[in-house]
């Protein structure tokens, strides 16, 4: 078994800044494809085990439901404030000014928060006007304070290029896209690093697809982790914020649980070799 202490501190309580001057944890749980009873009970797990880092979307159709249990969990414990508490939401569709406006709106009383610290365009579906129109819609959501931090989500580098040609008045800070080592986006994530732009990893895990690949086994063992963490380890020392997505409570535990190894160099491009654009889900990224 290989163990030794990270020479850079991983956690849940741990934060990585953003190109507006705020920040926020490294690590967040993921809710896609959750509802109702499922979503509040997950949301809560997380909380009792130090999460403080949510991520929703409109599309998921459980606004509601995280930022209910959220509030819940704030009046049980007046030790933490809103502020300790990081939450994303997502556009469902790109659209017109007045249209994006209304629906960043929807969601804020949706999650019942007060403001939205993160709310992303879902994807750069739509083309090049509805891109740009909605970007300009969240600009006044920001400014509006409905919105702490904008970004964006599936882009691919023209999109983020055609952005930023745009002369936005606020830069994005993010862009969520499936990252693993079965899918490692290299030249994606490079852009968005030289653009100052943190990259957010969804599928962290790769849905569980390859948890018993002999690479991944192997070094699982090695390091004296579950293959889980051995992704999610990856992500971070690759500097991106995994959102690993569980139901179970031991697996919202175990999954955060990342502090006590370091993946050696010569391991990650072992891992980083491993990559076949396995998309286990949707790919936007080249949308016109």
């Amino acid at each position: 078994m290989f163990r030794k202490m990270a020479s850079q501190t991983y956690s849940l309580t741990s934060r990585i800044p953003l190109n507006n001057g705020l920040s926020m944890p490294h690590i967040h749980l993921g809710v896609y494809l959750t509802s109702g009873r499922e979503t509040s009970t997950a949301v809560r797990h997380a909380l009792e085990a130090g999460y403080r880092a949510f991520d929703s979307a409109q599309m998921y159709h459980n606004e509601r439901e995280v930022g209910s249990t959220i509030l819940d969990y704030l009046q049980k414990h007046p030790d933490l404030k809103r502020g300790d508490i990081h939450y994303t939401s997502k556009l469902a569709s790109n659209s017109s000014y007045d249209v994006v406006r209304k629906s960043i709106k929807k969601s804020v009383q949706e999650c019942g928060l007060g403001y939205i610290d993160l709310f992303l365009l879902h994807s750069p579906y739509g083309g090049p006007k509805a891109r740009l129109d909605s970007w300009k819609a969240l600009e006044d959501a920001v400014d509006d304070g409905e919105v702490k931090v904008p970004g964006v989500s599936n882009y691919g580098e023209k999109h983020i290029a055609e952005l930023m040609e745009s002369n936005p008045r606020i830069k994005p800070a993010v862009n969520q896209i499936e990252v693993h080592p079965f899918n490692t986006r290299s030249k994606l994530t490079q852009y968005c690093k030289d653009n100052d732009i943190v990259v957010e990893a969804y599928a962290p895990l790769a849905r569980a697809y390859k948890m018993k690949d002999k690479t991944i086994v192997a070094l699982a063992k090695k390091y004296g982790c579950t293959s889980a963490q051995l992704l999610v380890r990856w992500n971070l020392q690759h500097g991106h914020v995994p959102l690993p997505k569980s139901v179970r409570k031991e697996r919202i535990i175990e999954n955060a649980d990342i502090s006590g190894f370091v993946i050696d160099e010569e391991d990650m491009k072992k891992m980083d070799s491993l990559d076949e654009y396995l998309v286990t889900d949707w790919d936007p990224v080249d949308a016109p």
